[in-house]
């Protein structure tokens, strides 16, 4: 199992924090580092700094050599998918071919209303996310590319230069729901999983498996990787401690309408999030290792707590 650092780059990531970050990672033997891409932060206040997503990947193949890293994810309502293709296809040359492009339906209404982005329906989104995965792949193929699509039509595009990796970079859905893991079946080549406990990781592994091998497609094409929240320190009071800062972090400003509430005492113990001295996480990851998990991005919140990251290296060393 390999593991990684995912952070929330809408809760406070600057560019220097972002450097930081990204050698510390690497330094350490990490396998990763993954953001989530939002204009604004979703629990704090506005004027919480949110470090552009592409930017900072664009950073991040120059700060580092080693680690793999993405997006967890970006909205196909953000961006056209001819435009996310190069962009994505620019990076992954960048970095030497590192880049795991993690594409999504998006679902922060209140985000697309600020910025004037529309927000169709969920199943309209479902589909234009689809489609776009099929304009992205399209364009790393070469060109010129003719697609009438409904939402996305193309008229003799191309997309060079292609992306480092060949067909392009892996492509990563996340989600648990019934017609996600349809288009995952589908579409993907790596399923991202946010559910808090391994057996009911294994319900829905299952009907992933029925999908694929509905539509004729093998299973183990699909890589298999979960997202969850992460407290962890060297003695049960650094835990404790920890614990006490995310709640303060994640409740701070949280008053409009429109801010996501979180409870980290109810993610702790429904297993969305992970907590514990090293010895204690490891094994609750092994657990998500013997249901099919091959990589875990740890959602990693106090973006200045770069001495916390070393304990996440002992994890790493201890489920490799």
């Amino acid at each position: 199992m390999d593991i990684g650092i995912q952070v929330e780059g809408q809760e406070g990531l600057t560019a220097e924090r972002w450097a930081r970050l990204a050698r510390r990672v690497e330094e350490l033997g990490l396998h990763g580092l993954w953001r989530s891409d939002h204009f604004i932060s979703d629990m704090g206040p506005p004027d919480r700094p949110c470090l552009e997503t592409w930017t900072s990947l664009t950073a991040l193949a120059f700060l580092t050599t080693r680690i793999e890293f993405g997006t967890l994810v970006s909205p196909m309502t953000f961006r056209h998918p001819a435009l996310l293709a190069r962009m994505a296809a620019a990076v992954d040359n960048f970095s030497a071919g590192r880049l795991t492009l993690g594409v999504g339906a998006g679902w922060n209404e209140a985000e697309h209303r600020i910025y004037g982005i529309p927000f169709p329906p969920v199943g309209e989104r479902i589909r234009r996310l689809e489609e776009g995965i099929g304009v992205i792949r399209a364009l790393w193929a070469g060109g010129p590319v003719t697609l009438d699509g409904q939402y996305f039509p193309l008229r003799g595009a191309t997309g060079y230069p292609l992306p480092r990796q060949d067909p392009g970079p892996k492509i990563l859905l996340g989600g648990d729901g019934e017609r996600m893991l349809r288009l995952i079946a589908r579409t993907a080549d790596e399923w991202n999983s946010t559910l808090g406990s391994p057996e009911a990781y294994r319900q829905r592994r299952d009907l992933l498996v029925s999908h694929c091998l509905e539509i004729g497609r093998d299973p183990d094409a699909i890589a298999r990787s979960w997202m969850g929240g992460l407290c962890i320190g060297s003695t049960p009071a650094e835990v404790a401690d920890r614990l006490a800062w995310s709640r303060e972090f994640l409740a701070n400003g949280a008053t409009g309408p429109d801010l996501v509430r979180i409870s980290v005492d109810d993610l702790v113990r429904d297993g969305a999030w992970v907590a514990g001295t090293p010895d204690q996480v490891a094994r609750r990851l092994a657990a998500w290792g013997q249901v099919g998990v091959r990589r875990v991005m740890l959602q990693w919140f106090d973006l200045d707590d770069l001495d916390g990251l070393a304990l996440v290296a002992e994890v790493a060393r201890a489920v490799a």
